[in-house]
């Protein structure tokens, strides 16, 4: 108890007040997490009673992640949504945040405004939005895969785009002119200089987008066409109330461990950039201290 003592009697450290509030938001938001992850792993079929310990919502059984057709391409869902989508939007997003810092004049201040909006625009507007496209318009497009990737793709653009362009606000535009200057044209300034200074910032929406694609619930939703196309999200909204079992907990589970994964190799690789360009671990290569 000595140092709960020192540490109520310490003048120098942060006020008591805010430390409480600090251990009690940690301690409400993880508790819900670590309750569901642990009765992913009861071995009956109860959520709220703990039965001992097993794997049978995980492998096994039919009634299991692995061994229900159900779940299983749930999962495949998921993160061919999460993986597909990010391979689309990044690129996109990088190159329409350097065109929107390249370029000047009232229509680029324009498009700049346009690509905020998705912060601001309810997700459900979004999401109807494009469902009314998607079917009422003769597109080569329909319910399911393809129409969640174009609503995803559509809400996520925003990511990198406005973190790329917060990163070559601070990096400004002295680098690129000195390789043109040594005779470097305009795109192999871009693709030698601008883009490994931008790789930060690239990584890190990737990782935003990846983590905010797998678990989202109102665009996937509307624009599903068939059950094939429901990912984690949305079967277990369907299924919370008329058939729940502990295979669910273990469905989500395995959901935060995708974006759990995801941002551990994202920081991993921003890390192996962090100490190539000399910046080491710093966390502030992200706001463009170069």
């Amino acid at each position: 108890m000595t140092w709960i003592r020192r540490w109520w009697d310490d003048p120098w450290r942060k006020p008591r007040v805010l430390a409480t509030i600090t251990a009690f938001y940690l301690l409400w938001s993880l508790l819900p997490i670590v309750i569901a992850i642990l009765f992913s792993f009861n071995s009956g079929r109860s959520r709220s009673v703990w039965q001992g310990f097993s794997t049978r919502w995980y492998f096994g059984s039919d009634q299991s992640v692995l061994g229900n057709d159900t779940l299983h391409s749930a999962i495949v869902q998921t993160l061919w949504l999460g993986l597909l989508t990010t391979l689309i939007t990044v690129p996109l997003g990088a190159a329409l945040g350097i065109g929107l810092d390249r370029w000047r004049g009232r229509i680029p201040s324009g498009v700049n405004g346009i690509t905020l909006i998705s912060f601001v625009v309810p997700e459900t507007l979004l999401a109807v939005a494009i469902l009314f496209v998607v079917t009422n318009l003769a597109l080569p497009v329909s319910l399911g895969t393809s129409a969640q990737v174009i609503g995803l793709v559509t809400f996520q653009l925003s990511y990198p785009a406005v973190l790329v362009r917060s990163r070559l606000a601070t990096i400004g535009t002295q680098y690129e002119e000195a390789a043109m200057d040594l005779g470097a044209s305009p795109l192999q300034a871009q693709l030698r200089v601008i883009l490994p200074m931008l790789a930060p910032a690239i990584v890190a929406s990737a990782v935003l987008v990846f983590a905010d694609v797998i678990d989202d619930f109102v665009l996937v939703r509307y624009l599903s066409g068939s059950a094939d196309t429901e990912p984690i999200s949305v079967l277990i909204y369907n299924s919370a109330r008329s058939s729940p079992t502990p295979a669910l907990n273990a469905l989500a589970t395995i959901l935060l461990a995708a974006a759990m994964i995801a941002i551990a190799l994202g920081f991993a690789v921003f890390r192996w950039l962090g100490r190539r360009s000399g910046n080491g671990a710093d966390l502030s290569v992200f706001a463009g201290e170069a």
